[in-house]
């Protein structure tokens, strides 16, 4: 009986030579459709073991949605047609300018195939400094248009 070339990843330096295996299969420069397979085992045993371990934990929700789209080839328009969203709702994600609905992480979890989880997690927006005290500068005029008209004496 011959031995399986791969296994149920059991280990955190299992699952590290898989992604390097990945990794290097993927680029090389003649992609059979037998490496093709292999690379689809590795990342579901890869994928298994994440749902399993949470590897991601220490990752902002933005950087696992880069990593992932990596990982699947995907680019923003792509995105866009996952999501069913805007190009730019999709910049503004990828940017850090806006955050994760609960719809969007619905999505993405089912189509990674993750636990929720793993997106709703908090992680800090990059903020236009112009438009930081936007709401103040709008009350502000909101205000003045409520008030009576000075009189000129």
């Amino acid at each position: 009986m011959e031995a399986l070339k791969y296994k149920v990843i059991k280990s955190r330096e299992q699952y590290d030579e898989y992604c390097q295996l990945v990794e290097q299969l993927a680029f090389q420069d003649e992609v059979t459709p037998e490496v093709e397979e292999e690379i689809e085992l590795l990342t579901v045993l890869i994928e298994k073991y994440d749902q399993e371990n949470n590897t991601f934990e220490e990752v902002d929700p933005i950087q696992l949605l880069v990593s992932l789209m990596d990982d699947h080839r995907l680019r923003a328009k792509d995105l866009v047609k996952i999501l069913n969203v805007s190009k730019g709702l999709v910049s503004d994600i990828l940017n850090y300018k806006k955050g994760l609905s609960k719809e969007v992480i619905r999505k993405l979890a089912d189509h990674f195939g993750m636990n929720q989880d793993a997106f709703n997690r908090p992680y800090t927006l990059k903020v236009d400094p112009k438009l930081r005290n936007a709401s103040v500068i709008n009350t502000k005029k909101e205000l003045e248009a409520c008030l009576p008209a000075r009189q000129v004496v």
